[in-house]
């Protein structure tokens, strides 16, 4: 399919000054900052399945896109037309990477062994399309959700036999990721919780989820699979209650199967407001327990409490999520993955480059910002004062265990005089930035 968007030339930076609404105005890829260049940082990835297969339907109404690969057809051929319109999407946007999931990809056979020859036929064509594109695979991912036989759950599924056929899918879209050079490989548990606990025992469906996880990890190291294995939090939708609520339950239940050394996490912006967070806080803490590894790049609506998965334009707010990455020491084999919907009015293939072009730009201007809080110290030297006296031998042994509370509560000399934290002025120095 040829044709499907106006233009044939590559976007290009052209800079703040630019009035081409199809051009960068900050995102300029091989600009260094902080010892790299902005596409090493930031390692921008298209999603597939908001991109190309969402068909702007909302719960109160149909599709609205009418893409030509979406009509009534031979699922195959369609699936192959999609893949030509997503690979020059790729080229347009000059992206690094994309992700999907199987069945963004290729079409739900009549057993399993027929879905997955559909997956790996359109495997193929991925691979050669990706022998002369720059485009490689940041991650792929099974859907385990859309599905009928998943309505309560895949890996928590109170039968066996959902849970094997949900080995058996992720098994085949983790070899298809191997195959194709993926650099992660995703675990979004979207029916991986519950609607009622009437029906629900919480703790065998944690255990069937540990095991699922355990049973993933060692089918990564047993096909030599080098990539990451990533988990999504995500708090509700569309269960009530979803077992990778936040950053900080999906530790915990790292923690728990020992799998805290073998999973990291794929943080989503709107995600984090779901469970009542910022971005800013998920990212911070995931880096503080060691599990940062990529990020879905989206917004959510302040007015509306689902997941509208809006294209990212709060420079201050990526700001905020990019300067703990850079802190952190970046994202490894992660990047920014663009898990965000153009609008359901949003009908014209343009508004597909206009979305992304200016995601790109947000996110630039941010790691711009971010990159500059850290070369200017001063919110670091703030951070470095206030948390000086663990810096001292006392306050270093008592961290490492040397002290017992006893010696500690002989230490106390009198009344400790407590400082500011001096939150506006912190707040207003990073605005100096932003």
């Amino acid at each position: 399919m040829t044709g499907f968007f106006s233009r044939t030339d590559i976007v290009r930076y052209e800079g703040p000054g630019s009035t081409d609404p199809l051009s960068f105005r900050f995102y300029d890829k091989d600009r260094m900052v902080l010892g790299k260049t902005m596409e090493q940082h930031l390692r921008f990835a298209v999603a597939y399945w908001h991109s190309l297969v969402w068909p702007g339907g909302d719960p109160f109404g149909g599709e609205t896109f009418l893409r030509p690969w979406a009509q009534p057809g031979d699922p195959m051929a369609q699936a192959r037309a999609k893949a030509e319109v997503a690979f020059e999407l790729f080229r347009l946007l000059d992206v690094p990477f994309f992700c999907f999931h199987d069945r963004d990809v290729a079409p739900e056979g009549a057993t399993l062994a027929e879905s997955n020859a559909h997956l790996h036929a359109i495997a193929d064509l991925f691979a050669e399309k990706m022998q002369t594109a720059k485009v490689k695979l940041l991650w792929g991912t099974a859907n385990l959700f859309s599905h009928r036989r998943y309505m309560a759950g895949a890996a928590t599924n109170p039968d066996p036999a959902v849970f094997a056929y949900a080995c058996a899918q992720v098994k085949a879209a983790m070899e298809v990721t191997h195959r194709l050079g993926g650099q992660n490989y995703v675990l979004w548990g979207g029916r991986e919780g519950y609607e009622t606990l009437l029906n629900t025992d919480l703790g065998q469906e944690l255990d069937q989820l540990g095991r699922f996880l355990n049973l993933v990890v060692a089918h990564k190291h047993a096909i030599g699979f080098k990539g990451t294995i990533l988990i999504e939090p995500k708090p509700q939708e569309p269960t009530k209650h979803q077992y990778d609520f936040d950053v900080a339950s999906v530790y915990g239940f790292l923690r728990r199967y020992g799998l805290e050394s073998e999973v990291k996490l794929n943080i989503e912006a709107n995600h984090a407001t779901l469970a009542g967070h910022s971005f800013e806080h998920e990212v911070a803490l995931a880096a503080a327990l060691g599990v940062l590894g990529s990020l879905d790049i989206n917004r959510g609506d302040a007015q509306s409490g689902w997941d509208t998965d809006q294209f990212p334009n709060s420079v201050p707010d990526v700001t905020l999520a990019l300067l703990h990455v850079l802190k952190s020491g970046g994202l490894g084999t992660g990047g920014l993955n663009f898990d965000a919907k153009i609008r359901r009015q949003s009908i014209d293939p343009d508004d597909l480059l206009h979305a992304h072009i200016g995601g790109m730009d947000v996110c630039a201007r941010a790691l711009l910002a971010a990159a500059n809080i850290i070369e200017n110290g001063a919110l670091q030297a703030a951070l470095d004062a206030r948390y000086a006296g663990w810096a001292t031998p006392e306050g270093s042994h008592v961290l490492r265990g040397q002290t017992t509370l006893a010696e500690i509560a002989a230490s106390v000399t009198g009344e400790p005089q407590p400082r500011s934290g001096a939150q506006e002025y912190l707040e207003n120095l990073v605005n100096r930035f932003v």
